[in-house]
């Protein structure tokens, strides 16, 4: 039986039937009063054997009090939870020791040890190490790493001589503080841990291309707003690069030097957004550009559509969202909040209006400047709630691209002086 390329699991738009398979699983849990309640990622996959007989196994990240094994789920890829154990016998041993560099050495070797039991499998029939796999890039593997839903769940289907279909992760039960995570909703697959390991996981299958590495293919070429000696204000379209990224996919600042010759970018927006940006047309005019926006000088404002929840949405009509944002380094480029090391970050919101079908048109104003500070004052349960339409990071695709839109902009003409402010509504 022909089947449509494997999931790329760090970019995807999961399938009508993963979907379905994931609901099944959510209405069973929430029946039997489950103990995942407390949050947990979960992981379904579309298999078949080799008579072509389909079936969905699933699996969850991590343990569950302190159980790497559940009834319904595929186990683990090397259980370190057995009380009378290697591991468990050795970690009691280790923490015995007094602080300092004996102890700290054995903590490393048994870390490697445990990567050593971690044997992983490709669809070529290779198995290696997960220390193995890592040192293949010159890295180290971080702790947890072969405990996440994605590798048990392919490991279990090559050792069974299953055929790995279709995948997705789901979120089930509370939310995190830290992380933007809603039940039902699938995200994709981490970088740090899983990314060298589902890459290696994966040889040997037809994998659908990553989304990201698409030529911009929206149709629509950018408009230029305003044109003088010193700058261009320019509407970007979504779904293409603001400047060269890792792809080859043209970017708006390469589109402008064809164009112009001489032009500088002075600040950025994600891919997928689409709107108002400035330009410099030489260095001194880049230079007092970027001033103003470090100085927080320079007025933007967005439209965005929120996705509908599950949930009635509780929160007043205007307001301001607080947020300490840092990098999710094991989940680059996710966002993630926290407390303690987060940089502030800023945002004002005003709802503009209340769909029929449960989405929500917002006025974002933010006041500082973080890296998808919007997309997750949006999705953050202190924040809105509710993630922006089509964010594949932090909701659910939908269609093409992420409902943001830089709608204005005011800043002060770089050699004039003049306040200038452009909309692009």
């Amino acid at each position: 039986m022909a089947h449509e390329p494997f999931t790329y699991p760090f970019c995807y738009t999961p399938a009508p039937d993963i979907v379905a398979a994931a609901q099944r699983l959510i209405e069973r849990l929430d029946a039997a009063g489950s103990p995942l309640r407390e949050g947990k990622m979960l992981g379904v996959l579309k298999v078949s054997d080799s008579a072509g007989r389909e079936d969905y196994l699933y699996a969850f990240s991590g343990t569950v009090n302190g159980r790497a094994t559940l009834p319904g789920f595929v186990p683990p890829i090397y259980d370190l939870t057995a009380p009378d154990g290697y591991f468990r016998r050795r970690e009691a041993e280790i923490s015995a020791l007094a602080d300092g560099p004996e102890k700290k050495a054995a903590s490393a070797a048994l870390q490697n040890w445990i990567f050593d039991q971690y044997l992983v499998s490709n669809a070529r029939g290779e198995t290696l190490s997960i220390r193995e796999v890592f040192a293949r890039r010159g890295l180290v593997p971080p702790g947890g790493t072969g405990d996440c839903a994605a590798p048990k769940l392919l490991q279990y289907a090559y050792s069974h001589a299953l055929l790995p279909v279709a995948m997705g992760e789901f979120w089930y039960g509370a939310s995190p503080a830290s992380e933007v995570r809603e039940k039902g909703r699938f995200y994709p697959s981490c970088t740090g841990k899983c990314g060298p390991l589902l890459s290696f996981m994966l040889e040997g299958l037809e994998v659908a291309p990553n989304p990201l590495d698409r030529e911009f293919t929206t149709g629509q070429e950018p408009r230029i707003l305003h044109e003088d000696s010193d700058i261009l204000v320019v509407s970007k379209p979504a779904g293409m690069l603001a400047v060269p990224g890792r792809t080859c996919a043209k970017s708006l600042l390469e589109w402008l030097r064809e164009r112009f010759g001489e032009v500088h970018s002075c600040h950025r927006l994600d891919m997928d957004t689409s709107g108002v940006m400035v330009f410099a047309r030489n260095l001194p005019a880049k230079t007092e550009l970027e001033r103003q926006f470090a100085a927080r000088e320079v007025s933007k404002s967005y439209r965005a559509r929120l996705a509908a929840g599950s949930t009635p949405f509780g929160h007043a009509r205007r307001g301001t969202i607080a947020l300490p944002l840092m990098l999710d380094y094991y989940d680059r480029p996710r966002q993630m909040v926290d407390y303690d090391q987060g940089k502030p970050s800023v945002t004002g919101y005003e709802v503009l209006e209340m769909l029929p079908n449960g989405e929500i048109d917002v006025r974002f104003t933010p006041h500082t400047g973080r890296t998808h500070q919007l997309r997750v004052h949006a999705a953050h349960t202190a924040g809105l709630g509710r993630p922006i339409k089509g964010d594949r990071l932090y909701g659910n695709p939908d269609g093409n691209r992420l409902w943001l839109h830089a709608e204005s902009l005011s800043f002060r003409h770089p050699v004039t002086g003049e306040t200038l402010s452009f909309q692009d509504l």
